[in-house]
Protein backbone atom coordinates (compact mmCIF):
# COMPACT_ATOMS: atom_id res chain seq x y z
CA UNK A 1 0.00 0.00 0.00
CA UNK A 2 1.04 3.93 -0.57
CA UNK A 3 1.63 6.35 1.69
CA UNK A 4 -1.11 8.06 -0.24
CA UNK A 5 -3.61 5.04 0.11
CA UNK A 6 -2.53 4.62 3.72
CA UNK A 7 -3.47 7.99 4.38
CA UNK A 8 -6.58 7.60 2.65
CA UNK A 9 -7.56 4.55 4.57
CA UNK A 10 -6.32 6.51 8.06
CA UNK A 11 -8.76 9.40 7.17
CA UNK A 12 -11.64 7.03 6.44
CA UNK A 13 -11.34 5.31 9.70
CA UNK A 14 -9.84 7.61 12.08
CA UNK A 15 -10.76 11.37 11.00
CA UNK A 16 -9.03 12.70 13.80
CA UNK A 17 -11.33 14.49 15.60
CA UNK A 18 -12.24 13.74 19.18
CA UNK A 19 -16.16 12.95 19.85
CA UNK A 20 -15.38 13.08 23.63
CA UNK A 21 -18.62 15.68 25.04
CA UNK A 22 -17.42 18.94 25.80
CA UNK A 23 -17.95 19.66 29.60
CA UNK A 24 -21.07 21.94 28.59
CA UNK A 25 -22.28 18.44 26.50
CA UNK A 26 -22.29 16.37 29.50
CA UNK A 27 -24.19 18.73 31.92
CA UNK A 28 -27.07 19.43 29.67
CA UNK A 29 -29.18 17.95 26.90
CA UNK A 30 -31.44 19.81 24.86
CA UNK A 31 -35.34 19.16 24.90
CA UNK A 32 -36.49 20.63 21.24
CA UNK A 33 -40.10 22.19 20.94
CA UNK A 34 -42.64 19.47 19.86
CA UNK A 35 -43.77 21.81 16.30
CA UNK A 36 -39.56 21.43 15.73
CA UNK A 37 -39.48 18.13 15.97
CA UNK A 38 -42.69 17.50 13.51
CA UNK A 39 -41.69 19.75 10.95
CA UNK A 40 -38.10 19.96 9.53
CA UNK A 41 -36.29 23.28 8.70
CA UNK A 42 -36.68 24.29 4.93
CA UNK A 43 -33.43 25.55 3.68
CA UNK A 44 -33.75 28.19 0.88
CA UNK A 45 -30.03 27.98 0.07
CA UNK A 46 -26.78 27.69 -2.42
CA UNK A 47 -24.26 24.97 -2.00
CA UNK A 48 -20.46 24.22 -3.36
CA UNK A 49 -18.07 21.42 -3.52
CA UNK A 50 -14.91 22.08 -4.83
CA UNK A 51 -12.08 19.14 -5.51
CA UNK A 52 -8.36 19.91 -6.67
CA UNK A 53 -6.66 17.51 -8.74
CA UNK A 54 -3.58 19.16 -7.05
CA UNK A 55 -4.16 18.24 -3.09
CA UNK A 56 -1.36 21.00 -1.38
CA UNK A 57 -3.41 24.13 -3.04
CA UNK A 58 -6.04 25.12 -0.82
CA UNK A 59 -9.88 25.23 -2.11
CA UNK A 60 -11.15 27.14 0.41
CA UNK A 61 -10.35 31.00 -1.71
CA UNK A 62 -12.24 29.63 -5.01
CA UNK A 63 -15.10 27.97 -2.32
CA UNK A 64 -15.67 31.59 -0.71
CA UNK A 65 -15.36 33.14 -4.14
CA UNK A 66 -17.80 30.90 -5.55
CA UNK A 67 -20.47 31.02 -2.46
CA UNK A 68 -19.91 34.83 -2.73
CA UNK A 69 -21.66 34.73 -6.22
CA UNK A 70 -24.39 32.81 -4.64
CA UNK A 71 -25.24 35.40 -2.42
CA UNK A 72 -27.90 35.98 -3.78
CA UNK A 73 -29.20 32.48 -2.50
CA UNK A 74 -29.26 32.93 1.20
CA UNK A 75 -27.93 36.10 3.21
CA UNK A 76 -28.36 34.97 6.86
CA UNK A 77 -25.37 32.76 7.17
CA UNK A 78 -22.48 30.79 5.65
CA UNK A 79 -19.75 28.39 5.88
CA UNK A 80 -17.10 26.18 4.21
CA UNK A 81 -15.60 22.65 5.11
CA UNK A 82 -12.41 21.84 3.81
CA UNK A 83 -10.26 18.32 3.97
CA UNK A 84 -6.92 18.39 4.44
CA UNK A 85 -3.70 15.78 5.28
CA UNK A 86 -4.94 12.69 6.81
CA UNK A 87 -8.60 13.33 5.85
CA UNK A 88 -8.72 16.04 8.77
CA UNK A 89 -11.53 18.58 8.30
CA UNK A 90 -10.89 22.54 8.80
CA UNK A 91 -14.12 24.65 9.39
CA UNK A 92 -15.86 28.56 9.42
CA UNK A 93 -19.13 29.24 9.64
CA UNK A 94 -21.64 31.80 11.15
CA UNK A 95 -24.42 34.39 10.44
CA UNK A 96 -23.56 36.74 8.27
CA UNK A 97 -22.81 38.02 4.67
CA UNK A 98 -20.12 35.66 2.94
CA UNK A 99 -17.62 39.44 2.83
CA UNK A 100 -18.27 39.36 6.59
CA UNK A 101 -17.68 35.39 7.90
CA UNK A 102 -15.24 34.24 5.59
CA UNK A 103 -12.22 37.04 5.06
CA UNK A 104 -8.87 36.68 4.49
CA UNK A 105 -7.81 35.55 8.24
CA UNK A 106 -10.66 32.92 7.85
CA UNK A 107 -9.76 31.32 5.00
CA UNK A 108 -5.97 31.04 5.73
CA UNK A 109 -7.23 28.06 8.38
CA UNK A 110 -8.99 26.41 5.90
CA UNK A 111 -6.52 23.91 5.08
CA UNK A 112 -7.27 21.26 1.82
CA UNK A 113 -7.65 20.82 -1.71
CA UNK A 114 -11.55 19.93 -1.76
CA UNK A 115 -13.93 21.17 0.38
CA UNK A 116 -18.07 22.19 0.57
CA UNK A 117 -19.61 25.79 0.93
CA UNK A 118 -22.77 27.00 1.92
CA UNK A 119 -25.16 30.09 2.37
CA UNK A 120 -28.44 29.86 3.96
CA UNK A 121 -31.64 31.92 4.27
CA UNK A 122 -33.81 30.57 7.56
CA UNK A 123 -37.01 29.76 6.21
CA UNK A 124 -38.36 28.26 8.95
CA UNK A 125 -37.82 27.55 12.63
CA UNK A 126 -35.09 29.83 14.33
CA UNK A 127 -31.75 31.57 12.29
CA UNK A 128 -29.95 29.75 15.39
CA UNK A 129 -26.27 29.83 14.81
CA UNK A 130 -26.01 26.16 15.22
CA UNK A 131 -27.94 25.51 11.98
CA UNK A 132 -25.21 27.35 9.52
CA UNK A 133 -23.58 24.44 6.91
CA UNK A 134 -22.14 22.77 5.98
CA UNK A 135 -22.79 20.11 9.29
CA UNK A 136 -20.26 16.94 9.97
CA UNK A 137 -20.64 13.57 11.67
CA UNK A 138 -17.55 11.69 12.42
CA UNK A 139 -19.29 8.15 12.37
CA UNK A 140 -19.12 6.69 9.71
CA UNK A 141 -15.65 8.00 8.27
CA UNK A 142 -15.93 11.54 8.55
CA UNK A 143 -18.82 13.18 6.55
CA UNK A 144 -19.72 17.09 5.28
CA UNK A 145 -22.60 18.23 4.20
CA UNK A 146 -24.30 20.94 2.38
CA UNK A 147 -28.40 21.17 1.21
CA UNK A 148 -30.90 22.94 -0.50
CA UNK A 149 -34.35 22.21 -0.52
CA UNK A 150 -36.59 20.47 2.02
CA UNK A 151 -38.39 17.55 3.34
CA UNK A 152 -41.83 16.81 3.75
CA UNK A 153 -42.00 13.43 6.14
CA UNK A 154 -39.77 14.80 8.69
CA UNK A 155 -41.95 13.20 11.62
CA UNK A 156 -41.74 9.71 10.05
CA UNK A 157 -37.83 10.09 9.49
CA UNK A 158 -37.16 11.71 13.26
CA UNK A 159 -39.07 8.55 14.37
CA UNK A 160 -36.54 6.69 12.92
CA UNK A 161 -33.47 8.46 13.37
CA UNK A 162 -34.57 8.13 17.52
CA UNK A 163 -36.29 4.36 18.04
CA UNK A 164 -34.13 2.09 15.40
CA UNK A 165 -30.99 4.57 14.24
CA UNK A 166 -30.16 5.87 17.05
CA UNK A 167 -29.01 8.69 15.96
CA UNK A 168 -28.84 12.04 17.48
CA UNK A 169 -30.46 15.38 15.58
CA UNK A 170 -28.78 18.36 17.44
CA UNK A 171 -30.81 20.92 15.60
CA UNK A 172 -34.31 21.24 13.74
CA UNK A 173 -32.71 21.75 10.30
CA UNK A 174 -33.60 18.99 7.67
CA UNK A 175 -30.27 19.46 6.10
CA UNK A 176 -28.68 17.59 9.39
CA UNK A 177 -31.37 14.90 9.37
CA UNK A 178 -30.47 14.04 5.40
CA UNK A 179 -27.22 13.91 6.62
CA UNK A 180 -27.58 11.17 9.47
CA UNK A 181 -29.77 9.35 7.03
CA UNK A 182 -26.69 9.29 4.65
CA UNK A 183 -24.74 8.31 7.66
CA UNK A 184 -26.91 5.56 8.80
CA UNK A 185 -27.28 3.97 5.75
CA UNK A 186 -23.11 4.23 5.01
CA UNK A 187 -22.95 2.44 8.48
CA UNK A 188 -25.07 -0.35 7.47
CA UNK A 189 -22.70 -1.42 4.45
CA UNK A 190 -20.67 -2.37 8.13
CA UNK A 191 -16.88 -2.25 5.86
CA UNK A 192 -13.82 -1.02 7.17
CA UNK A 193 -13.04 1.05 3.46
CA UNK A 194 -16.01 1.56 1.09
CA UNK A 195 -15.68 2.16 -2.28
CA UNK A 196 -18.18 4.10 -4.81
CA UNK A 197 -20.83 0.95 -5.12
CA UNK A 198 -21.37 0.97 -1.29
CA UNK A 199 -21.80 5.45 -1.93
CA UNK A 200 -24.49 4.75 -4.46
CA UNK A 201 -26.27 2.11 -2.39
CA UNK A 202 -26.54 3.95 0.24
CA UNK A 203 -27.74 7.39 -1.49
CA UNK A 204 -30.14 5.03 -3.18
CA UNK A 205 -31.62 3.75 0.55
CA UNK A 206 -31.61 7.47 1.44
CA UNK A 207 -34.32 8.36 -1.61
CA UNK A 208 -35.95 5.59 -1.07
CA UNK A 209 -36.46 6.65 2.77
CA UNK A 210 -37.12 10.73 1.96
CA UNK A 211 -40.18 12.74 0.18
CA UNK A 212 -39.12 16.53 -0.68
CA UNK A 213 -37.14 18.18 -2.43
CA UNK A 214 -33.21 17.96 -2.21
CA UNK A 215 -29.77 18.93 -3.77
CA UNK A 216 -26.94 17.82 -1.73
CA UNK A 217 -23.22 18.01 -1.76
CA UNK A 218 -20.89 16.19 0.69
CA UNK A 219 -17.67 15.66 1.11
CA UNK A 220 -16.21 11.62 2.68
CA UNK A 221 -12.85 12.41 4.30
CA UNK A 222 -9.82 11.41 2.44
CA UNK A 223 -12.24 10.20 -0.42
CA UNK A 224 -13.46 12.68 -2.63
CA UNK A 225 -16.89 15.05 -2.90
CA UNK A 226 -20.57 13.47 -3.86
CA UNK A 227 -23.48 15.15 -5.49
CA UNK A 228 -26.91 14.06 -5.53
CA UNK A 229 -30.69 15.42 -6.75
CA UNK A 230 -34.08 14.75 -5.56
CA UNK A 231 -35.66 12.30 -8.06
CA UNK A 232 -38.09 15.12 -9.41
CA UNK A 233 -35.01 17.26 -9.58
CA UNK A 234 -36.86 20.03 -8.10
CA UNK A 235 -33.71 21.97 -6.90
CA UNK A 236 -31.33 22.97 -9.08
CA UNK A 237 -27.60 21.42 -9.08
CA UNK A 238 -25.34 20.47 -11.40
CA UNK A 239 -21.06 20.31 -12.22
CA UNK A 240 -18.25 21.46 -14.53
CA UNK A 241 -14.29 20.40 -14.69
CA UNK A 242 -11.61 22.53 -15.18
CA UNK A 243 -8.22 21.21 -17.03
CA UNK A 244 -5.29 22.03 -15.41
CA UNK A 245 -1.52 21.21 -15.41
CA UNK A 246 -1.85 18.64 -13.55
CA UNK A 247 -4.85 16.71 -14.27
CA UNK A 248 -8.88 17.71 -13.68
CA UNK A 249 -10.79 19.78 -11.40
CA UNK A 250 -14.02 19.34 -10.48
CA UNK A 251 -16.88 21.91 -9.03
CA UNK A 252 -20.21 20.97 -7.78
CA UNK A 253 -22.83 24.55 -7.80
CA UNK A 254 -26.53 25.35 -7.50
CA UNK A 255 -26.00 27.83 -10.43
CA UNK A 256 -23.78 27.52 -13.52
CA UNK A 257 -22.30 31.15 -13.00
CA UNK A 258 -20.09 30.06 -10.34
CA UNK A 259 -18.15 27.81 -13.33
CA UNK A 260 -18.04 30.59 -15.44
CA UNK A 261 -16.53 32.62 -13.39
CA UNK A 262 -14.47 30.69 -12.04
CA UNK A 263 -12.99 29.37 -15.04
CA UNK A 264 -14.59 25.83 -15.68
CA UNK A 265 -16.72 24.46 -17.97
CA UNK A 266 -18.52 21.58 -19.88
CA UNK A 267 -21.29 22.43 -17.15
CA UNK A 268 -23.71 19.27 -16.71
CA UNK A 269 -26.63 19.58 -14.35
CA UNK A 270 -27.03 16.24 -11.93
CA UNK A 271 -30.00 14.54 -13.32
CA UNK A 272 -33.29 14.01 -11.16
CA UNK A 273 -32.10 10.69 -8.91
CA UNK A 274 -28.60 10.66 -9.66
CA UNK A 275 -25.78 10.66 -7.66
CA UNK A 276 -22.46 11.37 -9.09
CA UNK A 277 -18.86 10.83 -6.77
CA UNK A 278 -15.73 12.53 -7.67
CA UNK A 279 -12.61 11.48 -6.28
CA UNK A 280 -8.99 12.31 -7.56
CA UNK A 281 -9.17 9.08 -9.68
CA UNK A 282 -12.32 9.74 -11.69
CA UNK A 283 -15.66 10.87 -11.83
CA UNK A 284 -18.64 7.99 -11.16
CA UNK A 285 -22.40 8.23 -11.74
CA UNK A 286 -25.99 6.45 -11.40
CA UNK A 287 -29.30 6.82 -11.45
CA UNK A 288 -29.97 5.75 -7.79
CA UNK A 289 -33.81 6.14 -7.40
CA UNK A 290 -36.77 4.87 -9.86
CA UNK A 291 -38.18 7.11 -12.79
CA UNK A 292 -40.51 9.86 -11.17
CA UNK A 293 -41.71 13.18 -12.87
CA UNK A 294 -39.59 15.77 -13.64
CA UNK A 295 -40.30 18.80 -12.36
CA UNK A 296 -38.01 21.60 -11.54
CA UNK A 297 -38.99 24.41 -9.75
CA UNK A 298 -40.41 26.92 -12.34
CA UNK A 299 -39.91 30.13 -9.41
CA UNK A 300 -36.38 29.53 -9.72
CA UNK A 301 -36.25 30.98 -13.20
CA UNK A 302 -38.63 33.72 -12.09
CA UNK A 303 -37.31 35.39 -9.43
CA UNK A 304 -34.66 33.50 -7.25
CA UNK A 305 -31.57 32.07 -9.75
CA UNK A 306 -29.24 34.51 -11.37
CA UNK A 307 -30.23 35.82 -14.67
CA UNK A 308 -26.99 34.81 -16.28
CA UNK A 309 -27.58 31.35 -15.20
CA UNK A 310 -28.39 28.19 -16.94
CA UNK A 311 -30.71 25.71 -15.21
CA UNK A 312 -31.82 22.16 -16.62
CA UNK A 313 -30.12 23.67 -20.77
CA UNK A 314 -32.72 26.75 -19.92
CA UNK A 315 -31.00 29.90 -19.34
CA UNK A 316 -32.63 32.31 -17.20
CA UNK A 317 -32.10 35.48 -18.76
CA UNK A 318 -33.61 34.00 -21.88
CA UNK A 319 -36.42 33.01 -19.77
CA UNK A 320 -37.08 36.29 -18.55
CA UNK A 321 -37.11 37.96 -21.92
CA UNK A 322 -40.01 35.72 -23.07
CA UNK A 323 -41.70 36.01 -19.69
CA UNK A 324 -41.41 40.35 -20.56
CA UNK A 325 -43.05 39.28 -24.61
CA UNK A 326 -45.69 37.09 -23.13
CA UNK A 327 -46.96 39.80 -20.12
CA UNK A 328 -46.79 42.29 -22.87
CA UNK A 329 -49.67 40.89 -25.04
CA UNK A 330 -52.06 40.71 -21.37
CA UNK A 331 -51.06 44.01 -20.39
CA UNK A 332 -52.02 45.39 -23.91
CA UNK A 333 -55.13 43.50 -23.54
CA UNK A 334 -56.07 44.36 -19.79
CA UNK A 335 -55.46 47.86 -20.83
CA UNK A 336 -57.76 47.93 -23.81
CA UNK A 337 -60.45 46.40 -21.99
CA UNK A 338 -60.45 49.22 -19.21
CA UNK A 339 -59.60 52.19 -21.66
CA UNK A 340 -56.04 52.90 -20.01
CA UNK A 341 -52.68 53.90 -21.76
CA UNK A 342 -49.02 54.60 -20.21
CA UNK A 343 -47.14 56.92 -20.26
CA UNK A 344 -43.68 54.98 -19.16
CA UNK A 345 -42.43 51.25 -18.25
CA UNK A 346 -40.38 51.20 -14.83
CA UNK A 347 -38.55 48.35 -14.02
CA UNK A 348 -38.81 47.49 -9.97
CA UNK A 349 -34.83 46.10 -9.90
CA UNK A 350 -33.39 43.87 -10.26
CA UNK A 351 -35.02 40.79 -10.93
CA UNK A 352 -37.62 42.35 -13.45
CA UNK A 353 -35.34 44.09 -15.35
CA UNK A 354 -35.10 42.16 -18.33
CA UNK A 355 -38.75 41.57 -18.47
CA UNK A 356 -39.91 45.09 -18.23
CA UNK A 357 -37.12 46.16 -21.28
CA UNK A 358 -38.90 43.23 -23.73
CA UNK A 359 -41.99 44.32 -22.24
CA UNK A 360 -41.40 48.06 -23.14
CA UNK A 361 -40.20 46.85 -26.78
CA UNK A 362 -43.11 44.94 -27.67
CA UNK A 363 -45.48 47.43 -26.57
CA UNK A 364 -43.04 50.47 -28.25
CA UNK A 365 -43.23 52.34 -24.78
CA UNK A 366 -40.03 54.06 -22.94
CA UNK A 367 -38.87 52.24 -20.57
CA UNK A 368 -37.23 54.32 -17.53
CA UNK A 369 -34.81 53.03 -14.64
CA UNK A 370 -36.50 55.46 -12.36
CA UNK A 371 -36.82 53.02 -9.11
CA UNK A 372 -33.10 54.05 -7.78
CA UNK A 373 -31.68 50.71 -5.77
CA UNK A 374 -29.35 51.73 -3.01
CA UNK A 375 -26.92 48.19 -3.61
CA UNK A 376 -26.21 47.89 0.10
CA UNK A 377 -29.17 46.96 1.33
CA UNK A 378 -30.36 43.15 0.68
CA UNK A 379 -33.04 41.59 -0.76
CA UNK A 380 -36.52 42.33 1.29
CA UNK A 381 -38.12 39.04 -0.04
CA UNK A 382 -35.57 37.25 2.06
CA UNK A 383 -35.43 39.51 4.82
CA UNK A 384 -36.56 38.01 8.59
CA UNK A 385 -39.28 39.85 9.81
CA UNK A 386 -42.62 41.84 8.36
CA UNK A 387 -41.57 45.10 9.77
CA UNK A 388 -38.07 44.88 8.84
CA UNK A 389 -38.85 44.33 5.19
CA UNK A 390 -41.43 47.16 4.96
CA UNK A 391 -38.59 49.62 6.52
CA UNK A 392 -36.03 48.22 4.02
CA UNK A 393 -38.01 49.10 1.05
CA UNK A 394 -37.61 52.70 1.50
CA UNK A 395 -33.94 52.32 2.30
CA UNK A 396 -33.48 50.24 -0.88
CA UNK A 397 -35.60 52.46 -2.93
CA UNK A 398 -35.61 55.81 -4.21
CA UNK A 399 -38.62 57.25 -6.90
CA UNK A 400 -37.04 59.73 -9.35
CA UNK A 401 -39.54 62.65 -9.16
CA UNK A 402 -38.62 63.15 -13.27
CA UNK A 403 -39.85 59.93 -14.30
CA UNK A 404 -43.00 59.51 -12.84
CA UNK A 405 -44.81 63.13 -11.87
CA UNK A 406 -48.08 63.39 -14.17
CA UNK A 407 -47.83 60.18 -15.68
CA UNK A 408 -49.69 56.93 -15.91
CA UNK A 409 -47.10 54.40 -15.20
CA UNK A 410 -46.32 50.93 -15.35
CA UNK A 411 -43.97 49.08 -12.73
CA UNK A 412 -43.40 45.50 -13.68
CA UNK A 413 -42.10 42.95 -11.35
CA UNK A 414 -41.03 39.39 -11.08
CA UNK A 415 -43.78 38.49 -8.96
CA UNK A 416 -45.70 39.90 -5.65
CA UNK A 417 -45.57 37.78 -3.08
CA UNK A 418 -46.82 39.55 0.27
CA UNK A 419 -47.68 42.82 -1.36
CA UNK A 420 -45.67 44.71 1.06
CA UNK A 421 -42.77 45.57 -1.33
CA UNK A 422 -45.07 46.72 -4.15
CA UNK A 423 -47.38 48.26 -1.61
CA UNK A 424 -44.45 50.60 -0.59
CA UNK A 425 -43.32 51.05 -4.32
CA UNK A 426 -46.75 52.56 -5.32
CA UNK A 427 -47.29 54.71 -2.47
CA UNK A 428 -43.80 56.17 -3.53
CA UNK A 429 -44.36 56.45 -6.72
CA UNK A 430 -47.72 58.85 -6.05
CA UNK A 431 -45.60 60.52 -3.33
CA UNK A 432 -43.91 61.92 -6.21
CA UNK A 433 -46.49 62.98 -8.44
CA UNK A 434 -47.69 59.67 -10.62
CA UNK A 435 -51.50 60.07 -11.95
CA UNK A 436 -51.79 56.10 -12.11
CA UNK A 437 -49.87 53.44 -11.26
CA UNK A 438 -50.25 50.11 -12.48
CA UNK A 439 -48.26 47.07 -11.51
CA UNK A 440 -47.66 44.34 -14.03
CA UNK A 441 -46.13 40.63 -12.45
CA UNK A 442 -44.40 38.60 -14.47
CA UNK A 443 -45.84 35.77 -12.12
CA UNK A 444 -49.28 34.50 -11.85
CA UNK A 445 -51.54 35.06 -8.49
CA UNK A 446 -49.30 33.61 -5.66
CA UNK A 447 -51.74 32.13 -3.37
CA UNK A 448 -50.10 28.73 -1.51
CA UNK A 449 -46.92 27.72 0.20
CA UNK A 450 -43.72 26.52 -1.50
CA UNK A 451 -42.32 23.50 0.27
CA UNK A 452 -39.63 22.66 -1.35
CA UNK A 453 -36.80 24.79 -0.19
CA UNK A 454 -38.28 28.82 -1.30
CA UNK A 455 -39.03 30.43 1.70
CA UNK A 456 -42.96 32.04 1.39
CA UNK A 457 -45.03 33.28 4.07
CA UNK A 458 -47.88 31.35 5.56
CA UNK A 459 -50.94 31.17 2.90
CA UNK A 460 -52.84 33.84 4.92
CA UNK A 461 -49.55 36.60 4.76
CA UNK A 462 -49.66 36.52 0.48
CA UNK A 463 -51.61 39.14 -0.83
CA UNK A 464 -53.47 37.12 -3.26
CA UNK A 465 -54.52 34.72 -0.75
CA UNK A 466 -58.87 34.72 -1.01
CA UNK A 467 -58.57 37.53 -3.38
CA UNK A 468 -58.97 38.58 -6.85
CA UNK A 469 -57.34 40.65 -8.89
CA UNK A 470 -58.89 43.53 -8.03
CA UNK A 471 -58.95 43.28 -4.05
CA UNK A 472 -55.18 42.41 -4.52
CA UNK A 473 -54.64 45.75 -6.34
CA UNK A 474 -57.04 47.54 -3.41
CA UNK A 475 -54.83 45.41 -1.05
CA UNK A 476 -51.39 47.17 -2.34
CA UNK A 477 -52.72 50.74 -3.83
CA UNK A 478 -52.40 50.09 -7.67
CA UNK A 479 -54.94 51.47 -9.92
CA UNK A 480 -54.43 48.27 -11.65
CA UNK A 481 -52.91 44.89 -11.55
CA UNK A 482 -51.67 42.51 -14.16
CA UNK A 483 -50.60 39.02 -14.24
CA UNK A 484 -48.78 37.06 -15.84
CA UNK A 485 -50.91 33.69 -17.03
CA UNK A 486 -50.03 30.24 -15.60
CA UNK A 487 -49.66 28.65 -19.52
CA UNK A 488 -47.76 31.98 -20.72
CA UNK A 489 -45.39 31.53 -17.69
CA UNK A 490 -44.60 27.81 -18.51
CA UNK A 491 -44.24 28.38 -21.98
CA UNK A 492 -42.07 31.34 -21.64
CA UNK A 493 -39.70 28.80 -19.38
CA UNK A 494 -40.05 25.44 -21.42
CA UNK A 495 -39.95 26.45 -24.94
CA UNK A 496 -35.97 27.14 -24.42
CA UNK A 497 -35.86 22.65 -23.39
CA UNK A 498 -38.74 21.31 -24.25
CA UNK A 499 -37.83 17.74 -23.13
CA UNK A 500 -39.18 19.19 -19.86
CA UNK A 501 -42.88 18.24 -20.03
CA UNK A 502 -43.16 19.63 -16.41
CA UNK A 503 -42.69 22.41 -13.63
CA UNK A 504 -43.17 22.38 -9.92
CA UNK A 505 -45.75 25.44 -10.11
CA UNK A 506 -47.16 24.75 -6.56
CA UNK A 507 -46.95 28.18 -5.65
CA UNK A 508 -49.63 28.94 -7.97
CA UNK A 509 -51.48 25.82 -8.60
CA UNK A 510 -51.58 24.43 -4.64
CA UNK A 511 -50.57 20.87 -6.73
CA UNK A 512 -47.46 19.41 -5.35
CA UNK A 513 -45.42 16.58 -7.39
CA UNK A 514 -44.15 14.64 -4.67
CA UNK A 515 -47.55 13.98 -2.77
CA UNK A 516 -47.67 13.91 0.56
CA UNK A 517 -48.48 17.63 1.36
CA UNK A 518 -51.94 17.91 3.30
CA UNK A 519 -53.72 20.60 4.83
CA UNK A 520 -51.77 19.34 8.49
CA UNK A 521 -48.80 19.55 6.98
CA UNK A 522 -49.62 23.27 5.54
CA UNK A 523 -50.63 24.18 9.45
CA UNK A 524 -47.31 22.27 10.52
CA UNK A 525 -45.15 24.46 8.34
CA UNK A 526 -47.10 27.81 8.85
CA UNK A 527 -46.65 27.91 12.10
CA UNK A 528 -42.78 27.44 11.86
CA UNK A 529 -42.58 30.54 9.54
CA UNK A 530 -44.80 32.72 10.98
CA UNK A 531 -43.15 36.06 11.19
CA UNK A 532 -44.28 36.18 15.00
CA UNK A 533 -42.85 32.58 15.67
CA UNK A 534 -39.56 33.55 14.18
CA UNK A 535 -39.31 36.55 15.80
CA UNK A 536 -40.37 34.61 19.24
CA UNK A 537 -37.25 31.90 18.62
CA UNK A 538 -34.60 34.79 18.11
CA UNK A 539 -35.99 36.58 21.06
CA UNK A 540 -35.86 33.52 23.56
CA UNK A 541 -32.16 32.46 22.09
CA UNK A 542 -30.80 35.93 23.06
CA UNK A 543 -32.46 35.55 26.57
CA UNK A 544 -31.02 32.24 26.46
CA UNK A 545 -27.40 33.37 26.51
CA UNK A 546 -28.09 34.70 30.07
CA UNK A 547 -30.97 32.47 32.15
CA UNK A 548 -29.15 29.05 32.72
CA UNK A 549 -31.92 27.09 32.02
CA UNK A 550 -31.78 27.22 28.49
CA UNK A 551 -29.37 26.99 25.34
CA UNK A 552 -30.34 27.93 22.32
CA UNK A 553 -33.50 29.48 23.48
CA UNK A 554 -34.86 26.20 24.29
CA UNK A 555 -35.95 24.39 27.53
CA UNK A 556 -32.76 22.58 28.93
CA UNK A 557 -32.51 19.25 31.55
CA UNK A 558 -29.78 18.32 33.19
CA UNK A 559 -28.35 14.97 32.19
CA UNK A 560 -26.13 13.35 34.46
CA UNK A 561 -25.18 9.69 32.35
CA UNK A 562 -24.33 11.68 29.27
CA UNK A 563 -23.90 9.85 26.28
CA UNK A 564 -20.53 9.18 25.16
CA UNK A 565 -21.25 7.97 21.75
CA UNK A 566 -20.48 10.19 18.60
CA UNK A 567 -21.47 13.49 18.53
CA UNK A 568 -23.59 14.14 15.58
CA UNK A 569 -24.56 18.13 15.62
CA UNK A 570 -23.48 21.22 14.43
CA UNK A 571 -22.99 23.61 17.28
CA UNK A 572 -19.66 25.16 18.52
CA UNK A 573 -19.65 23.08 21.47
CA UNK A 574 -20.31 19.82 18.95
CA UNK A 575 -18.11 18.28 16.42
CA UNK A 576 -16.28 20.35 14.40
CA UNK A 577 -13.65 23.52 15.61
CA UNK A 578 -14.96 26.18 14.10
CA UNK A 579 -12.28 28.47 13.28
CA UNK A 580 -14.68 31.70 12.95
CA UNK A 581 -13.78 34.91 14.81
CA UNK A 582 -10.86 32.83 16.18
CA UNK A 583 -7.54 35.10 15.80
Amino acid sequence: MSDDEKNRANAITHPGFSSRPSARQKEITMVRPVAQRLTGRLEMCGILGLLLHNASVDAAPEISEGLSLLQHRGQDACGIVTCGPKGRFFQCKANGMVRDVLDEKAIAKLIGGMGVGHVRYPTAGSSDHAEAQPFYVNSPYGIVFAHNGNLIDSPSLLQYMDATAHRHINTSSDSELLLNLFADNLQKTGKFRINEDDIFTAIGGLMRQCTGAYACVAMLAGFGIIAFRDPNGIRPVGMASRRTNTGRDYLFASESIVADALGFSEWEDVKPGEAVIITRSGVSKKRVAAHATFAPDIFEYVYFARPDSVLDGISVYRSRMAMGDALAVEVERVLKERGITVDVVIPVPDTSRVAALNLAQKLKLPYREALIKNRYVGRTFIMPGQQMRRKNVRRKLNAMALEFSGKNVLLVDDSIVRGTTSEEIIQMAKDVGAKKVIIASCAPPIRHSNVYGIDMPSRTELVAYGRNTEEIAEAIGADLVVFQTLPDLITSVRQFNPSISTFDCSVFTGEYVTGGVNEEYLHRLESLRADNVKNKVAVNSREGQSEGNRVNGFHTRVNLAASGGPVNGADDTVGLHNTWNIS
